[in-house]
């Protein structure tokens, strides 16, 4: 959420040195329904796929409308879940904020230094997560807000799943905890769930050369005939 391409760029540059790779932005839509038929729109036929955080939750809404365009799947720092009612009340202050001006303010809320592991790196990680909001603006905020409220429950779509399928998180995340990604990986029949230490929610930027081994080695895992 409130990132660019550049949350991504260790995984890029490693990735398309034998791929052909592509990232799709998550900002132009207040559902994930039509985020997801966006991003089929511009995907080729068929193609692997990886999500991270809010990217996670779109990720599975392309599952659940087009699982055969989706040769292989890549979830990291992920949650299957809806919002809590709690939870979606709790965005309302922030929009209003973000919409009043207060933008800046709101960005260290959404995401908190608290979320990353605790070493050299995070505040320069921090740093690179509030330009990136910075750069999209409140109104991509608001709208990719509204989007995580009102998703929904993807917990009965992931045993329908039969394509190989990772797991990434870090030990230290602060906001979707390992034991939520463990069982994630449960759900999804065959799924690898690797855990990367040393990082926190952001596992791509804070520890990006583990990262980049394991899609590696998640692009060799066999397919599976269907």
């Amino acid at each position: 959420m409130m990132c660019d391409v550049r949350v991504f760029g260790p995984q890029l540059g490693a990735l398309s040195a034998d791929h052909a790779v592509m990232f799709a932005p998550t900002t132009q839509g207040e559902r994930m329904e039509e985020i997801a038929s966006q991003i089929l729109g511009w995907a080729p036929s068929k193609f692997a796929l990886i999500g991270a955080g809010m990217g996670g939750a779109v990720a599975l809404e392309i599952m659940r409308r087009a699982p055969e365009r989706v040769t292989r799947l890549a979830l990291i720092s992920t949650s299957p879940l809806a919002e809590t009612p709690q939870q979606a009340s709790a965005r309302e202050p922030h929009i209003v904020a973000a919409r009043s001006g207060r933008f800046a303010d709101v960005i260290g809320k959404e995401m908190p230094s608290s979320w990353l592991a605790d070493t050299p790196h995070r505040l320069v990680v921090s740093d690179l997560v509030r330009d990136m909001a910075l750069h999209l603006g409140p109104e991509a905020y608001v709208r990719q807000a509204r989007a995580m409220q009102r998703r929904r429950d993807q917990q009965s779509n992931l045993r329908k799943f039969n394509i190989p399928c990772m797991i990434l998180c870090g030990d230290e995340d602060g906001h979707v905890p390992f034991g939520k990604q463990e069982l994630l990986a449960e759900m999804i029949p065959n799924a690898r769930c690797e855990v990367v230490v040393g990082a926190g929610h952001l596992p791509m930027l804070e520890r990006p050369e583990a990262v980049n081994e394991h899609l590696a080695s998640w692009m060799r895992m066999a397919l599976v005939l269907r």
